[in-house]
C-alpha cells in the first residue's frame, strides 16, 4: 500500500528527544509511572553519590523524605564541575542535569547501578516539577533550580563553604505519577541490600515528613554477606549451623570476585538471595554453580563418613536446600544477563568457578564440624524419606 493512498508519509511521524521523550513515556526510562517508578527515581539519583562513594570519592550519602514531599539526596564528594564541558573530565552540572548518562547496564565489576537502568539525574529532573541543585566546590557555593526538565535559573554563586559534595533534591510531578508518596520501607530495603553487598558503603536514610515524627536509618554493615543472612535468619528457627559459613573469591576464568555466606537453621524454607554487580537476580550460573557446590560437597561427606551408604542415590539438591539461607553475590568486570530486565546471570564460566569454591570452602567446614554436619545429613535424609 503507498503512501499516496493512505494519505500517510514521514509528515506523520512524531519524533521526541529529551525531556518530552522522557516526559511522553517514563516506563521507557524508569519502569513505570506507578510506586516502582517512583522509588527508582530516589535510585536514579543516588546512583551517582553511592558510586562516588565507593570510588573513596565520598564519605557518606544521605537521604531526606522532606515534609513538602520531595526526595534530597547529598554526598560529601569532590562536587561537579560547574562548566559545560567538566574541564576534569566528568559532565558539568547542567550536562549532568540535562544529558542522558551512559545508560542501561552495569559497568565494571566496582560499579553499582542502583535505578532501572542507570540513565541519571536526567531523567529525573525530566519527571519532576521542580528540581534543585547544589554544588558545594573549591571554597563555593553554587545553585540551579529547573522545573518539568527546563532551567529556570542560571548556575549562580551562592555563597561560600568550607566544604564539598553536592546536594539534588526533587519534587515528582503528580501530572506524571499515580502517587507521590514515597515509601519508607521500600527505599529502606534496597539501601539496606546495597549496604551489605558494598562493605564500604555508608548510607543514612531520613523521613522528615511528618512533624515531630522523624524517623531515620544507618545502612553500613562491615561484616557483609554474612551480615546479610544473620538479617534473613533473624526470625528463623534456630539454626543447626550456629554460624554463616563465609568466604570471597575471585578468579580470572569468570573475570570478577565472589561472596557466599549460608547457613541451615530448622525452617523449612529455602531462602537464596542471589545478585550480579549488586543488582538482584531470580536465577543464573552464581546461582546453578552454588547448588552444585553445595550438593556436591555434602554428598562426598555422607559418603565418606558412611552416612551414606555406596548403593544409595545422591542426596537431591531440593532436600540438601530446605532450611538453608543464603547469600550469593557476584561482582563480574563483563556480566552478561539474559533478556532486557537484567534477572538471570548468563556468563558460562561462572558456575564453574562458583561449584569449585563452594565445594571446596563447604567440604572443609563439614570436616571441620563433623557433629554439626552429621545433624545436617540426618535431617537431608529425613527430608528425603518425606
Amino acid at each position: 500500500m503507498s503512501g499516496e493512498t493512505t494519505g500517510y508519509d514521514a509528515s506523520h511521524l512524531q519524533v521526541l528527544e529529551g525531556w518530552k521523550a522522557v516526559r511522553k513515556r517514563p516506563g521507557m526510562y524508569i519502569g513505570s509511572s506507578g510506586e516502582r517508578g517512583l522509588h527508582n527515581m530516589v535510585f536514579e539519583v543516588a546512583d551517582r553519590a553511592v558510586n562516588e562513594l565507593l570510588a573513596g570519592r565520598a564519605s557518606s550519602v544521605e537521604v531526606t523524605l522532606t515534609p513538602d514531599g520531595g526526595v534530597r539526596v547529598t554526598d560529601d564528594g569532590p562536587g561537579v564541575p560547574i562548566d559545560e564541558a567538566g574541564s576534569t573530565g566528568g559532565p558539568g552540572l547542567e550536562a549532568l542535569l540535562t544529558s542522558m548518562q551512559s545508560g542501561a547496564g552495569p559497568g565494571g565489576r566496582d560499579d553499582v547501578t542502583l535505578g532501572f537502568c542507570g540513565v541519571g539525574p536526567f531523567v529525573v529532573n525530566a519527571l519532576s516539577r521542580r528540581m534543585t541543585a547544589e554544588v558545594r566546590r573549591e571554597g563555593i557555593r553554587w545553585v540551579q533550580e529547573y522545573a518539568r526538565g527546563v532551567a529556570v535559573t542560571k548556575i549562580s554563586e551562592a555563597g561560600t563553604t568550607t566544604g564539598s559534595g553536592i546536594t539534588i533534591a526533587f519534587w515528582p510531578d503528580t501530572d506524571i505519577f499515580e502517587t507521590a508518596a514515597f515509601s519508607f520501607d521500600t527505599l529502606a530495603e534496597r539501601f539496606r541490600e546495597l549496604a551489605f553487598l558494598n562493605r564500604a558503603l555508608d548510607i543514612l536514610l531520613i523521613d522528615r515528613r511528618q512533624p515531630g515524627e522523624s524517623r531515620s536509618a544507618r545502612f553500613w554493615f562491615p561484616g557483609g554477606a554474612r551480615d546479610f543472612v544473620a538479617f534473613l535468619d533473624a526470625e528463623t528457627a534456630a539454626p543447626i549451623v550456629t554460624e554463616a559459613i563465609a568466604f570471597e573469591f575471585e578468579d580470572p576464568r569468570m573475570a570478577g570476585t565472589a561472596e557466599v555466606a549460608f547457613r541451615w537453621s530448622g525452617s523449612h524454607e529455602e531462602r537464596l538471595r542471589s545478585f550480579a554487580n549488586s543488582r538482584p537476580t531470580i536465577g543464573g550460573t552464581h546461582e546453578l554453580g552454588f547448588r552444585d557446590g553445595v550438593t556436591d560437597a555434602v554428598n562426598a561427606f555422607a559418603r565418606e563418613r558412611l552416612l551414606l551408604a555406596e548403593t544409595d542415590p545422591r542426596l537431591d539438591a531440593d532436600w540438601i536446600g530446605e532450611g538453608l539461607t543464603a547469600v550469593v553475590s557476584v561482582k563480574l568486570d563483563h556480566p552478561e544477563f539474559e533478556g532486557a530486565t537484567h534477572g538471570v546471570l548468563g556468563n558460562p564460566p561462572v558456575r564453574t568457578c562458583m561449584g569449585q569454591a563452594v565445594q571446596e570452602h563447604l567440604g572443609t567446614w563439614l570436616e571441620g564440624h563433623p557433629e554439626q554436619a552429621a545433624v545436617l545429613v540426618g535431617r537431608v535424609q529425613r527430608a528425603r524419606q518425606h
